[in-house]
């Protein structure tokens, strides 16, 4: 079967609407569609290609990996599994890693390990425990995910929905301060809102909800599944208000674009409460999926992704700024990871992405009018000068 760009997916289940570039092969910033056009890649499929696409490191773990061992499930160990956790476990200053596959896996995990912790530790009565989110929030669209989304499209007639969650305005830690009570176990919530619009809270919001947390006997769980491992030009985005989680929750980046890879990471105390038989999963930390790990984790210890992501960030956010006032209201985000708000008459962010890939450039929409950019952490300065000379030309297009 030969595809074109223009072809539909009348096979696919339609819980997507994407925009209509047929992807073929991919390097670097780089991807390639399968009539032979070349796009720069500005969206890193929501951060989970921070390296690029097809970066030799990865890939040369992949493939040494998948001649060896790529499957035992953890009925066997591995001999990949220890070493991955242990480095990780280190680059987060934790002491525990609980392998899993998707980004939703790892926050039903980190609800999972939350709610045995409150029973377990804090004393919570069996079956009361509460979780503190935020309003805005994305945490993946499985049942109970969704149960605390105010995300009409993700949530509606999905129901019935499962209780124990309590939702807040983002950005707000007075009222997380009003909402925990005896038996709050945790309050989870993305540092950066991602799928909200690359959402930057007050600088004091990260750091009252951790004194909070501390005071009252609650878990900070900090889901960093798209904001961490480089992103925002820090290892983890709750690095940029100095403040330290209970729990991490990580993937997307995790898997070096090749394989999905998540983890709950947390001390002992924490993650020590699940026992044999109460969690689990098929390919969880699987040895594949742990080699690849491994190396993304040995690519971050140096710190130079993330300064790079820093460096290039600032250059990016400067250039972005530039519009603001010409077809574009606001521009919000950290390092390479930017929210532009368009002013209504470039019509829906939909239509503008489109307009953009025709230009070369890949983007993706969220809520209406505002764009999303999460270009891999490889692409480079001047780079990022033609795909804003390519916003530039995009939006002209519509006043034409």
């Amino acid at each position: 079967m030969t595809l074109t760009s223009t072809d539909a997916e009348p096979h696919v289940a339609r819980n997507y609407s994407p925009i209509p570039v047929t992807a073929a092969t991919a390097e670097g910033a780089w991807v390639t569609d399968v009539d032979g056009r070349r796009y720069l890649d500005c969206l890193g499929a929501y951060s989970a290609v921070n390296f690029g696409h097809r970066h030799p490191r990865l890939v040369a773990a992949a493939r040494n990996q998948l001649d060896r061992l790529t499957l035992t499930s953890r009925a066997f160990r591995s001999d990949r599994l220890e070493p991955f956790c242990a480095a990780l476990a280190e680059l987060c200053g934790k002491e525990m890693v609980l392998p899993m596959n998707t980004g939703a896996e790892a926050v039903e995990s980190g609800i999972k390990v939350a709610r045995k912790w409150g029973y377990d530790v804090k004393g919570v009565p069996d079956g009361q425990a509460e979780i503190v989110v935020a309003h805005g929030n994305f945490h993946g669209r499985t049942t109970t995910i969704i149960s605390f989304s105010d995300d009409p499209d993700a949530r509606n007639g999905f129901g019935p929905y499962t209780p124990g969650f309590v939702q807040v305005p983002f950005g707000d830690a007075r009222a997380i301060a009003d909402a925990v009570g005896e038996n709050t176990v945790a309050v989870l919530i993305e540092p950066i809102q991602g799928e909200a619009g690359i959402v930057v809270p007050p600088d004091d919001y990260l750091p009252r909800v951790r004194a909070l947390c501390s005071e009252h006997d609650v878990l900070f769980i900090a889901d960093e599944i798209q904001s961490g491992l480089g992103r925002t030009g820090t290892t983890f985005a709750c690095e940029l208000w100095d403040v330290v989680p209970d729990v991490y929750l990580l993937g997307k980046a995790l898997g070096g674009g090749i394989v999905p890879v998540s983890t709950v990471v947390a001390d002992r105390d924490v993650l020590g409460v699940l026992h044999p038989g109460q969690h689990g999963s098929t390919f969880g930390g699987n040895p594949l999926a742990a080699a690849i790990g491994h190396e993304v984790v040995d690519m971050l210890s140096d710190g130079s992704w993330q300064q790079r992501a820093a460096d290039l960030g600032a250059h990016l956010h400067a250039r972005l700024r530039d519009f603001v006032g010409h077809g574009v209201v606001a521009v919000r985000g950290r390092g390479l990871w930017a929210g532009i708000d368009l002013e209504p008459e470039q019509g829906t962010g939909k239509e503008f992405c489109i307009r953009l890939a025709e230009h070369g450039v890949l983007a993706k929409d969220t809520h209406g009018s505002t764009l999303r950019l999460a270009p891999p952490i490889v692409v480079t300065e001047d780079e990022i000068d033609w795909a804003m000379d390519r916003f530039a030309e995009a939006l002209d297009f519509s006043r034409r």
